[in-house]
């Protein structure tokens, strides 16, 4: 087992990193103009405004800095309306870009969104896509798979992966065997923010695959090691790093909290399969101090970014996996986690590339998590793999070009529940098994059933999700 020496002090930062020239279709060239001042000076204070794209600039093909946390509802960051959170750092980081409003997670749990990261597709099209979400050994990525980042770095980016994979279990399934030339984290759904132990009450910290030994806060460590990942020198190659925070995924346990990580780690320890799920802990200030704290690891490693020298030529790309638990703050959106209602699905989207795009800005363009593999790809002059066509479509024209988005359908599909968003429309089927109707431009928290009122437009939701689901595998079972 590798072993960390907490004594250690954290290296110095510095370095640049080089890119070479991609795709003239989406406008990169050989570098980046400079701007008069870093985006942060340049945006500070500014009123947010309808995107529109800046079709004069050209650039490298981008670093790719993409940050999810775990778990976190569309409205737990004070740029997206939480009451009692304060998220300074990505607040900065929205008004240095542009802010979703109308984004969505590929599903609403872990593992299947990051099935539908990494493919770009929907989670159903894979076997492991409809563990919802994987518990076992049994399924994963499977590494034939073509994923983001065997296709980036095919394209010459260099990959890596830290923090939370979720994507199936050694021996099998890692993200080495799927396209990352490194990776240090978890392979599971959730562990105690200590000792590491999984589910299983397994030691779930790796690098590589190895376990490694380190009992600090996790989410120190992940920060720390993002943040020694952007101080090296990679060269000429442009890289892609997925940063994937556990925070604030259950167990609800902050920074400090050593009696609370002692007594989930003993229960673990005991056999209590159900120990870290939490159920007997937690609360919304406990809540709030841990979006609190990914908020400022997130602020470190921005910071790392900076002192790196290549900001203005990285695209910081953050979000959730899916919606909040019972501790978010969701309002005005129904339902969470797990519920193809709004609140199971809707999460915050911002994006910041210096180099390309203004910020102060906010987007309401319907966008979910399969888009964003298309753009990034597109952005890194690359293309998918014929036989695995994207479920997404690339932003890079509207990013970049002012091209509008084309109205499309945005589906989902989780055990007991159907969703489809076209327009201002949602058609939506809970576990009552009633088919609804709504109209989200005017009713965002899904109240207004307009099923009776428009059969006709109902009908017409109903058979575009049941086509796109003829052509996804069936559930087991």
């Amino acid at each position: 087992m590798t072993s960390y020496e907490p004594n250690l002090s954290r290296r110095a930062f510095g370095g640049a990193v080089g890119a070479t020239a991609a795709a003239a279709a989406v406008g990169l060239g050989a570098a980046a103009p400079a701007h008069a001042a870093p985006a942060e000076a340049q945006h500070a204070g500014s009123q947010e405004r309808e995107f529109r794209a800046d079709r004069g600039r050209r650039s490298r093909r981008p670093n790719i800095l993409f940050i999810l946390g775990d778990d976190l509802g569309w409205a737990d960051l004070s740029s997206y309306g939480s009451p009692n959170i304060k998220t300074p750092n990505l607040d900065r980081l929205a008004r240095q870009g542009v802010r979703f409003t109308d984004a969505y997670s590929g599903s609403a749990t872990c593992s299947p969104t990051r099935f539908s990261l990494y493919t770009g597709r929907y989670p159903g099209r894979a076997k492991g896509g409809l563990a919802e979400p994987i518990a076992d050994k049994t399924v994963g990525l499977e590494p034939t798979h073509p994923t983001l980042a065997s296709l980036l770095r095919d394209s010459g980016y260099a990959t890596a992966l830290i923090g939370k994979w979720h994507c199936g279990y050694l021996p099998d399934y890692s993200p080495t065997k799927s396209g990352w030339d490194e990776f240090f984290g978890n392979f599971g759904g959730a562990l105690e923010y200590y000792s590491k132990l999984g589910l299983g009450g397994e030691y779930d910290l790796y690098e590589g695959d190895a376990e490694y030994k380190d009992l600090r806060y996790y989410t120190r460590i992940l920060t720390e090691r993002a943040s020694e990942y952007l101080s090296r020198d990679h060269g000429d190659k442009p890289w892609l790093l997925n940063l994937n925070f556990t925070t604030p995924h259950w167990p609800w346990i902050a920074d400090g909290d050593t009696e609370a990580s002692a007594e989930v780690t003993r229960r673990i320890k005991a056999g209590d399969g159900r120990a870290l799920w939490h159920q007997d802990g937690g609360s919304i200030e406990k809540y709030k101090q841990m979006v609190e704290d990914l908020d400022r690891s997130v602020g470190e490693v921005l910071k790392a970014l900076r002192r790196s020298g290549q900001e203005e030529d990285t695209l910081v790309f953050f979000s959730s996996d899916n919606g909040g638990e019972r501790f978010s703050h969701n309002w005005p959106l129904s339902g969470n986690k797990a519920s193809l209602q709004e609140g199971g699905i809707r999460v915050p989207n911002i994006v910041r590339w210096p180099a390309r795009l203004d910020g102060g800005q906010v987007s309401h363009v319907p966008v979910f998590t399969p888009d964003w593999t298309a753009t990034l790809l597109e952005l890194a002059g690359t293309r998918a793999n014929p036989a695995y066509p994207l479920d997404g479509v690339s932003l890079a024209g509207y990013l970049l070009r002012g091209e509008k988005v084309a109205e499309r359908n945005l589906f989902w599909r989780v055990r007991g529940e159907r969703a489809l968003r076209r327009g201002d429309w949602k058609y939506y089927r809970g576990k009552t098994g009633r088919d609804q109707l709504f109209n989200l431009a005017g009713d965002i928290r899904e109240q207004a059933d307009k099923a009776a009122l428009e059969p006709a437009r109902l009908a017409e939701l109903r058979a575009a999700w049941e086509k796109t689901d003829a052509g996804l595998l069936p559930y087991p079972g």
